[in-house]
């Protein structure tokens, strides 16, 4: 199967960003595992005074973790898919939460300009064509010893998760996403995470983009060895060279 990519893909999330909240809200764990995510930054004073940019927001999920966790950050939320950002913009936020329509290669050209004291970003790096520039620009925008969160599908390498993450997608998932309308993207979805990098390669990609201290976090319930929060910091200059 072809992976979806670039306007392919923002399209079939505009498509789906009407039953995106029902899904989740089915899956157990979603909303507190991401909650848990933000809290592993270990941002001070819950966000006092800091800036932090939400890259790929969706339907707002991950704002709303943001948000709640860190209640005196200024939060940029970012994404591609017009029919996800209007979602997640209609809902009721607190002030100093900013919504911007963007791919992530291209922030620059909508003025998405640092420094961040932390970018988080959940569900992302499966989903762009190519993860290494994104890493590079996200680096950029962050400030000196400025934190990255990132929450992604990364199988452990097991055989036992990829037939957990398997049986969930194909018997679950798939099956009402298809009732929905929206099959071919929740087929993607299960291919995407089967075809990126495993926990432990993605934190190598984190360390060769030009972070450190790179911590890979499990996640609880059915998502032990599917799904990872890591963490890292922007290199120092002097580290990265």
């Amino acid at each position: 199967m072809t992976l979806l990519r670039d306007e392919h893909l923002a399209a079939a999330f505009d498509h789906a960003a009407r039953g995106y909240d029902l899904l989740t809200a089915a899956s157990p764990g979603y909303h507190a595992h991401l909650r848990r995510s933000v809290r592993r930054l270990g941002l001070p004073r819950y966000g006092e005074g800091l800036r932090v940019l939400d890259l790929g927001c969706g339907t707002g999920a991950s704002t709303a973790a943001l948000a709640e966790v860190l209640p005196g950050a200024r939060i940029t939320a970012v994404d591609a898919s017009a029919g996800m950002l209007e979602r997640a913009a209609a809902k009721p936020w607190p002030d100093g939460v900013d919504f911007v329509h963007a791919p992530a290669e291209g922030l620059a050209d909508a003025s998405v300009n640092g420094p961040f004291d932390a970018v988080f970003a959940a569900y992302l790096f499966r989903n762009v064509s190519d993860p290494d520039a994104v890493l590079a620009a996200v680096r950029d925008l962050l400030a000196p010893d400025g934190r990255l969160g990132v929450h992604e599908y990364t199988l452990s390498g097991r055989r036992a998760d990829r037939a957990v993450w398997t049986a969930v997608c194909r018997g679950l998932v798939q099956p009402v996403a298809t009732v929905l309308g929206d099959g071919q993207l929740y087929r993607y979805l299960w291919r995407s995470v089967v075809d990126f990098d495993t926990a432990d390669a993605f934190a190598d990609r984190l360390r060769a983009a030009g972070f450190e201290h790179v911590r890979t976090l499990p996640l609880p319930g059915w998502e032990t060895g599917i799904t990872h929060t890591f963490v890292a910091r922007r290199a120092r200059p002097e580290a990265a060279e």
